[in-house]
């Protein structure tokens, strides 16, 4: 579908650390979502990544 985004086993580490570990997620053109977790779950380094902003 046009204008969607898909990710598909993203995971991100800071040295030793995992802050994200194989996430999949789409997201259609037009749908609201939202990212639930607990703190230190990696809701923020998942959606600054899918932002670019970060590597």
């Amino acid at each position: 579908m046009p204008g969607s985004i898909e990710i598909n086993n993203f995971s991100k580490t800071y040295g030793p650390i995992k802050a994200v570990e194989n996430v999949s997620l789409k997201i259609d053109s037009g749908e609201l979502f939202g990212l639930i977790g607990p703190d230190g779950a990696g809701k923020t380094t998942t959606m600054r990544t899918l932002c670019t902003l970060l590597p």
